[in-house]
């Protein structure tokens, strides 16, 4: 049966919750400053940045990033300073620094695309800069209106967007990472009295196939190794945010991985090995039930132990709207399916398998965007994974082509946010 989402907070509810015990302390004192858009500052660069080729060497290093940033300064005394888009450089700050020591950063990952409408578009941007909110409070470092920071990000794409994204080079994207560090210089355990926001734009690789340029063809799916005595998260953490400490701690368990030739690690939790997130990215599997039904499953949100992704999430509400049974928008010849959000472990996975009833399997997040998985080991245990149109599961195949139809233009959604160019 498909789940209800009752009892499963939304992800609204959780900016809410994290933007609000940070509001509470700040309005002690009224004199503090919002994020104000409106303030913002454009200096711009008088020396433009080379700009690689689409898939190049240079896109695949993803470290040549545009030619400006968005810098915002907040202070205790003061709040948030006036934003400024600035020229692309370094960022100063002393050896103290608290992000340097405690972690204090945090970050989001998101896309702006080329349509093939010749329009540029962010995908539920206000998702992204709400659940920055969420991972800064818990940091303890300041909150702000996320609909302002969209507004920031907004200006900064119109502005470096037409040269990076070129409307003749449609169905292409670059990588967006808003940042938040804790930069106030006193060395000790306390929150930080200065912090910057910044926001960089790179040319990234389509991890989705895998393909380097130059490299020998790439098997389609991904390879996951289950983990064993690692943890990435754990009820009452934080691994529902998207903290830095999150991720420097996984990349040990993935170059492991790597040596063995899987491309992620498939991260479990606790002795029934319940499955968490492959990588930096929401794990799904489609199987079929004892009782002959067709579901796609993935973990709940319930234990805080997984991030709240903007694509899992969309991918959910789709799949609500235009796989279940009664859907007018259901594909010829498809099969309906039940949604189902709980506590699974790979346990069940492997007793699908066992009794043909995996269907299929992906990964979806920003980086990867939706790509099947062909395979977990488990426990020295090769599980293939069956991808029915060769390349993919026909699910897989189906989602992916609904949501690459709403980011790229090809279908107006209200998901497809326009950014208007500065020519």
């Amino acid at each position: 049966m498909a789940s209800t989402t009752g009892t499963v907070p939304s992800m609204s509810d959780l900016i809410q919750a994290g933007a609000n015990d940070l509001k509470v302390e700040m309005k002690a004192d009224s004199q503090l400053q919002d994020l104000d858009a409106s303030k913002l500052h454009i200096t711009q660069s008088t020396s433009l940045r080379e700009v690689p080729e689409p898939n190049s060497e240079g896109v695949w290093g993803s470290k040549q990033c545009s030619d400006h940033m968005i810098k915002v300064i907040w202070t205790a005394d003061h709040g948030w300073h006036a934003p400024e888009i600035v020229p692309y450089g370094p960022l100063t700050m002393m050896p103290t620094a608290s992000c340097l020591h405690y972690a204090t950063s945090c970050f989001e990952g998101m896309k702006v695309y080329r349509g093939f409408d010749g329009k540029l578009r962010l995908f539920r941007p206000d998702r992204n800069c709400g659940r920055l909110v969420t991972s800064s409070s818990r940091l303890a470092l300041p909150a702000f209106d996320p609909v302002e920071l969209e507004k920031l990000l907004k200006a900064f794409l119109g502005l470096d967007g037409p040269r990076w994204l070129p409307k003749s080079q449609a169905g292409n994207f670059l990588y967006i990472r808003p940042t938040i560090i804790g930069n106030g210089e006193e060395l000790g355990v306390q929150v930080p009295a200065e912090v910057m926001l910044f926001v960089i734009a790179v040319p990234w690789p389509d991890l989705s196939t895998g393909q380097k340029p130059g490299a020998p063809p790439k098997a389609p799916g991904l390879k996951l190794l289950a983990s064993k005595d690692d943890i990435r998260a754990w009820p009452g953490g934080f691994g529902y945010t998207k903290v830095s400490a999150n991720y420097g701690p996984a990349f040990l368990s993935h170059m492991e991985g790597r040596k063995r030739g899987y491309d992620q690690i498939l991260w479990l939790f606790g002795k029934d090995f319940q499955v968490t997130e492959a990588g930096a990215s929401n794990f799904f599997v489609v199987w079929k039930t004892k009782e002959g039904k067709t579901e796609l499953v993935t973990a709940p949100l319930t234990d805080k132990i997984i991030l709240d992704g903007v694509t899992r999430r969309s991918v959910l509400e789709l799949a609500r709207e235009r796989l279940s049974a009664s859907s007018k928008d259901l594909p010829a010849g498809v099969e309906p399916l039940d949604v189902v959000e709980r506590t699974f472990s790979m346990l069940e996975v492997e007793e699908a398998w066992k009794e043909g009833r995996l269907v299929e399997a992906f990964v979806a997040g920003t980086a990867y965007f939706i790509t099947p998985v062909s395979a977990v080991n488990f426990r020295d245990t090769e599980i293939e994974i069956p991808m029915s149109n060769g390349d993919s599961g026909k699910y897989t195949a189906i989602v992916k082509d609904w949501l690459y139809d709403i980011m790229y233009g090809k279908v107006q959604h209200p998901w497809g946010v326009i950014i208007e160019e500065k020519e």
